[in-house]
């Protein structure tokens, strides 16, 4: 399994920036991706996740992100979008796509997941 997560930048506050993560594999090895970020000196946190098998693509979102951040899957091109908008200067992390098999909701600890993609990095800042 391989995931190739892309798209981070630099953007003001308040405004907007879209993820990709392009995964490759067996859906066999995995069944659900999330998104994590990490800042500087901090754990590294999830953001939210799908579900890749479910008909009904079943997310799930940090408190912090909810109504601002939206995941979402394109499963013909194997690639999962992480929506973000009303950008905050504490969203200013590296972040990572993780992919496992198994129940998503309540898997929010990094450990919970068996593959992850390189960073991207994104910066809100004026």
């Amino acid at each position: 399994v391989q995931l190739q997560a892309s798209g981070g930048g630099l953007v003001q506050p308040g405004g907007s920036l879209r993820l990709s993560c392009v995964h490759s594999g067996s859906t066999l090895d995995f069944n659900a991706i999330a998104w994590f970020r990490q800042a500087p000196g901090k754990e590294r946190e999830r953001v939210g996740c799908i579900s890749i098998s479910s008909s009904d693509g079943r997310t799930n979102y940090a408190d912090s992100v909810k109504g601002r951040f939206t995941i979402s899957r394109d499963n013909a091109e194997n690639t999962v979008y992480l929506q973000m908008s009303s950008l905050k200067p504490e969203d200013t992390a590296v972040y990572y796509c993780a992919a496992r098999f198994g129940q998503v909701v309540l898997a929010t600890q990094t450990y919970e997941y068996t593959y992850w993609g390189q960073g991207t990095q994104v910066t809100v800042s004026s």
